[in-house]
């Protein structure tokens, strides 16, 4: 099924959600340019979707994804966080930072019950997931929504697995994405996939819509995943310097540089792999360190030195997430970028 039809949307394209880089007036603005925009939920409470939700309806009276993480919250383990923070010790005696000072519980948490209170009040079109799906208790509640269900997969076995678990559609996440990887049935990254090898691997032995994501960034690339098979697709990066985006300044200014051309998976901004712009911190540590806490823990710490280097106009503690193909990152406006992705979509 097309997604237009699955979705009631006008074109094919979805915004993929990227916590911290946006909030709701990037969703609105694709939306009403006849996409799907995503509000994502990874790094909010239940009031703040509710505040979120709420401003999105006051823009927009389209169809929009809502996005979560279903990730289990690890236990506090002091032992790793000491561990974590030996490691990281030169950086906050280099910046100033009192690891006495940082705390320890999560801060990002996954699906719950708060969270399914406010999408029963809004009734999005989609609710999607990252890293897998939650408690079958919960998913029936998101589901009664009336809402459509997808999630990422990253290979074969996990569109299978998303599949057998009824999702409506299939996420294929390619190894070009940027972001945070959903990977979930395996923590080996040697089974991750390119886009175009995922795509029609996941079409061929699925019965529900797949939707391309990783590596798309223009017109052409959206025709190539529709001839492979793609019900639509799912663009981030080419989003992140479209005026109505919170891309923050430093990360814009690496988008822009030749630096973008570089991208690698790393462990070190919150404890699972997500692609990102090369910056100091990668260098030194290497990207996928050992004695990383478990995410979301890792990213306390790094907050902290975030503040920190951030004030002193460095990037050098900042995620910069981007994918390998940022030749479409362009400041132009959301709504305009929209509706050039679509005219590679064939009627």
């Amino acid at each position: 099924m097309n997604l237009r039809d699955l979705l009631g949307i006008q074109h094919s394209i979805i915004q993929a959600p990227m916590a911290g880089a946006q909030n709701h007036q990037l969703a609105a603005a694709v939306c009403q340019a006849g996409g799907l925009g995503s509000v994502p939920a990874g790094m909010l409470d239940a009031a703040g979707l509710e505040t979120e939700l709420s401003a999105l309806e006051a823009l927009t009276d389209r169809p929009y994804n809502v996005n979560f993480f279903c990730h289990q919250t690890p236990p506090h383990d002091p032992a790793r966080i000491e561990t974590w923070h030996r490691l990281l010790a030169p950086y906050f005696a280099e910046f100033g930072v009192d690891p006495a000072q940082i705390p320890g519980e999560a801060t990002r948490q996954p699906f719950d019950a708060t969270m399914a209170e406010v999408l029963e009040r809004h009734r999005p079109a989609l609710i999607s997931f990252h890293f897998g799906l939650p408690t079958p208790d919960l998913l029936q509640r998101a589901r009664a929504t009336g809402a459509r269900i997808a999630s990422s997969a990253t290979t074969l076995e996990e569109g299978l697995w998303l599949q057998e678990h009824g999702v409506d559609l299939v996420i294929a996440q390619g190894l070009e994405a940027g972001g945070h990887r959903g990977i979930f049935l395996s923590e080996d990254l040697t089974t991750q996939l390119g886009t175009f090898a995922l795509l029609p691997q996941l079409v061929a032995a699925l019965d529900v819509p797949v939707v391309a994501a990783g590596g798309i960034a223009d017109a052409q690339g959206v025709a190539a995943a529709q001839a492979l098979g793609a019900a639509g697709v799912q663009l981030g990066t080419a989003y992140l310097l479209c005026p109505e985006s919170r891309t923050n300044a430093l990360h814009r200014a690496a988008l822009k540089s030749t630096r973008a051309r570089h991208t690698a998976l790393t462990t070190v901004f919150s404890g699972r792999p997500a692609r990102g712009i090369l910056n100091r911190l990668m260098r030194e540590l290497g990207p996928l360190p050992d004695g990383v806490p478990e995410f979301p823990l890792a990213g306390n710490a790094i907050a902290a030195l975030r503040a920190k280097t951030e004030r002193l106009v460095l990037d050098h503690c900042t995620p910069l997430w981007a994918g390998q193909n940022a030749s479409g990152c362009r400041e132009v406006p959301a709504a305009e970028l929209t509706r050039e992705l679509a005219a590679g979509w064939r009627s």
